[in-house]
């Protein structure tokens, strides 16, 4: 019997494997980059090329934020104030590129903006020169795709925050639009777009596959790709440990930049009512938003329309090498959601309790680390031991992890936290702790998001291009490695026939793991 009052634990669950997940990511982020760093020779410094390769990463980082975030105000605006069919469909449609493996969006831009693509072909008809996808420009319009839509639904969400009785005063009011915008939504776009534009520049300094295809020349590298062609073509660990230094503390401080702006004092609380728009109903607004919504859904569907057009005709003649591939890269993906899920679930746990810096610190790391850079120093650590190639599809493995970890991170924090503040007394009520806690309250409560962040995982795992193209034995391929070869080898019939078969893998893991975790699952 306790002789005073004692504090009441409210931690059902220990926090000590997430702290455990949360150094074993950063042991392996820094500690690679450390064993690079020592096998690495005294090199020349930084070099003329190294000055190029940054400057064309901050331009097309600073360029793709810009426009992505430009473009999505306008989009995320018309998505607000719109009511119509299929518009929750197209709303999640827009997560898909995010999804989508690189080499099948490259293939699809090509068509569609190449200089033999859809639109080339229709400037070419009035006398316009073709579009010129290499090069700075294709290396741009390929992040804006892809970010595109990230931006569109993280801007969106600002204006679903904003309450409705906020708009609603505005309309007692008689305030027009004009003065809705001032008033309203331009407060909030300076809380949300920051942040939502540093961390597209973020994931665009880390850009590979995008720039080794569309990139065009030594003018046109960034640092992933120069720290590539360190390792690939020299073999200078020190020039590529020095690149990966410089994208680590640039990466490092847009994340910490994003993390700050993101802190904003919020748009106040409401009634959780239904936002009623009265500032589009006239017909100029109605023109408006109904065009910049369907330029978004042109420019986003129209390359994955092309995929499947140019696609379908290739899957009769696919070579036996690329159904190889597709085994690898399903084995890979699955490893890859088995170990993310290993360490997510406890760090996501042990973040909703209050430990916020170890997401921050696992966050910023899986975001900011070269992919390269942890793939070599696992090499190099254990070359000693064992032949490091029989460990390519491990070691990919372990990195598509770490890249995808900051995502299933935003994905399972929240849900952990409100699912811990509903139960947690009833569980130390009812003396449930630990696995007890795990299997009754937080697995069952926490199914669709598990299954969103592992089918989240899987897909970004299947489309991967990165360690693999290094690493890779010649007999051995991941799929989108494989579609790379054979666009290499000018076999665009077989590379566009395996990348509908990438795409429809990629959607289909990822559908079945989130559908398998919405399933009959707890709300």
């Amino acid at each position: 019997m306790a002789h005073s009052a004692q504090p009441v634990n409210l931690r059902p669950v220990a926090t000590w494997p997430g702290t455990c997940a949360a150094l074993g990511v950063a042991l392996l982020v820094l500690g690679t980059l450390a064993a690079v760093t020592l096998r690495a020779e005294g090199g020349a410094g930084f070099g003329a090329a190294d000055q190029s390769a940054l400057r064309f990463t901050l331009v097309q980082a600073v360029l793709s934020a810009l426009i992505s975030v430009g473009l999505a105000i306008p989009v995320a605006r018309a998505l607000a104030r719109r009511r119509f069919p299929g518009r929750r469909v197209l709303i999640t449609l827009l997560g898909a590129p995010f999804i989508l493996p690189v080499i099948v969006a490259i293939l699809g831009l090509l068509a569609v903006f190449g200089r033999s693509g859809w639109v080339s072909d229709a400037l070419g008809l009035v006398g316009v020169p073709p579009v010129q996808i290499y090069g700075l420009h294709g290396v741009v319009i390929a992040h804006v795709f892809f970010n595109l839509p990230l931006a569109t639904r993280l801007i969106l969400q600002g204006w679903q925050e904003i309450p409705a009785e906020r708009f609603r005063l505005a309309a007692q009011l008689d305030a027009g639009s004009g003065a809705m915008w001032r008033l309203l939504e331009l407060p909030m776009l300076r809380q949300v777009v920051p942040g939502a534009a540093a961390v597209i520049f973020a994931i665009c300094l880390s850009s590979f596959a995008v720039a080794l295809t569309l990139g065009g020349g030594p003018r046109a590298t960034t640092l992933e790709l120069a720290i590539y062609q360190a390792f690939h073509f020299d073999f200078d660990l020190g020039r590529a440990a020095m690149l990966s230094s410089v994208q680590l503390v640039l990466t490092v401080a847009a994340a910490l930049l994003a993390l700050r702006v993101s802190l904003g004092d919020g748009l106040g609380a409401g009634l959780d009512r239904a936002v009623a728009r009265w500032d589009g109903a006239g017909a100029r607004a109605w023109l408006s938003d109904g065009l910049w919504i369907a330029l978004a859904a042109l420019f986003l569907m129209l390359p994955l329309l092309a995929v499947l057009v140019a696609g379908v005709p290739g899957l009769a003649s696919l070579p036996g090498s690329v159904w190889s591939a597709a085994w690898v890269s399903i084995q890979i993906a699955s490893l890859s959601t088995a170990l993310l899920l290993l360490v997510a679930l406890p760090l996501s746990a042990s973040i909703a309790m209050g430990r916020k810096r170890l997401g921050e610190v696992a966050g910023i790391l899986g975001l900011a680390a070269s992919p390269l850079v942890i793939g070599t120093g696992l090499f190099v650590m254990v070359y000693p031991f064992v032949d490091p190639f029989m460990l390519a599809l491990p070691v990919t493995a372990v990195v598509n992890m770490v890249m995808a970890l900051p995502f299933a991170l935003r994905i399972l924090v929240p849900r952990i936290r409100q699912v811990l503040q509903q139960n947690a007394r009833l569980a130390v009520a009812l003396d449930m702790r630990g696995r007890a806690v795990w299997q009754r309250v937080l697995l069952p409560r926490c199914r669709a998001q598990i299954g969103f962040a592992a089918g989240l995982t899987a897909a970004l795992s299947l489309g991967d291009l990165g360690v693999i193209a290094l690493f890779a034995d010649p007999e051995v391929a991941t799929l989108p490695l494989q579609v790379y070869r054979l666009m290499g080898a000018y076999r665009m019939e077989a590379a566009q026939g395996a990348a509908l078969l990438l795409f429809v893998l990629s959607m289909g893991v990822f559908w079945l793991l989130d559908r398998g975790g919405r399933f009959h699952a707890e709300t």
